[in-house]
């Protein structure tokens, strides 16, 4: 539904995307990841048609965005993380005005309009003026006015900005949702929501593409060594020497604690469960082990080690089909240095 060819933007001497390449199947749930400043909504930009290009081809829904844009726009909704809305007018009103504009048959327009209202939470807000509504509610507008069309692409920048947790609740369900029958290009810096509704992730850094794979794969290759956090009550360096000593532990660093009782990370050899031997270790020396627990790896450190590098190998472009293609040098990109 959406192709991407080595797109750049350059703004004077800034380049703000550089040279990616990416492609979105349909019906596919793609979250689009990347630092501030990354480039994400420029490309979006492009993609909507609000903005061209410096070079590089983009197709969506078989309509490029170049010469056919008029033709992209019907068959896509946009969500810019500012949302414009026009605050005079009633929330009814707006919406209505918005279908008119985007095309909905006229006996269409108040169905879809209560569709819209009941999905995104707005029914009771429906004839207050737009101005008068909190950020949270005009961002449940915008969500509404992207719908009111039923496009078949939908892009959305940061749909749950300004939501409070019962709304964003609200929002990830419908988005969840809205993949079983749209295409969704999803920008958001709330990581947890991306493991929750994503098949795929994109991350962007300083404009170029650092990352495509599913989250499970990402997950996967940054996985090294186990790591557990300790909480102890004893001498503090008898204990950390105690750890260090045993076998496959490959680092021990003491945290923040009072007098009596200390945090630990303990770094693992991969595969290695030194569980049982910490434990036992504590149990000879009379120590206290108060608490022991396995990190689970998160896609914010998948995100983190992927955005914080000074070099990148730029991911291979996934193949049609093939999301996994190029995974290889993307990690070689993460974990080791360009040769």
């Amino acid at each position: 539904m959406i192709k991407v060819e080595n797109l750049t933007k350059r703004y004077a001497d800034k380049l703000a995307v550089d040279n990616i390449s990416f492609e979105v199947q349909e019906g596919e749930v793609l979250g689009f990841l990347g630092p501030n400043g990354a480039g994400k909504s420029t490309t979006m930009r492009i993609l909507t048609c609000f903005i061209p290009a410096t070079s590089g081809f983009a197709r969506v829904a078989g309509n490029d965005v170049f010469t056919d844009s008029l033709k992209v726009r019907e068959q896509i909704g946009y969500l810019p993380e500012n949302v414009p809305l026009y605050l005079d007018m009633r929330v009814n009103e707006y919406l209505m005005f918005r279908a008119e504009l985007k095309k909905v048959p006229r006996r269409e327009r108040r169905s879809k309009m209560g569709e819209c209202l009941e999905r995104c939470g707005i029914v009771d807000v429906q004839n207050q003026m737009v101005g008068t509504l909190s950020k949270g509610y005009r961002q449940r507008v915008g969500l509404a006015d992207v719908l009111i069309h039923d496009p078949k692409i939908l892009v959305l920048d940061e749909p749950t900005i300004g939501l409070d947790p019962n709304q964003i609740r609200q929002v990830r369900q419908l988005i969840k949702e809205l993949g079983e029958k749209h295409t969704i290009l999803l920008s958001t810096h709330i990581l947890p929501e991306v493991e929750m509704i994503c098949g795929r992730v994109i991350i962007i850094d300083k404009g170029k593409l650092v990352a495509n794979d599913t989250p499970v794969n990402l997950l996967a290759k940054l996985k090294g060594g186990t790591i557990l956090k300790l909480q102890a009550k004893g001498p503090v360096q008898p204990m950390e020497k105690a750890v260090k000593d045993i076998a496959g532990v490959t680092k021990v660093e003491v945290k923040a604690g009072d007098n009596t009782v200390k945090d630990f990370v303990v770094e693992a050899e991969k595969g290695k469960d030194v569980r049982e031997d910490i434990f036992k270790t504590f149990v000879k020396n009379n120590w206290v082990l108060l608490e022991m627990k396995k990190e689970a790896v998160t896609l914010e450190d998948v995100f983190h080690q992927l955005t914080t590098k000074e070099e990148y190998v730029t991911t291979a472009e996934a193949a049609p089909g093939n999301v996994g293609a190029g995974i290889g040098r993307m990690v070689s990109g993460m974990f080791g240095k360009k040769s």
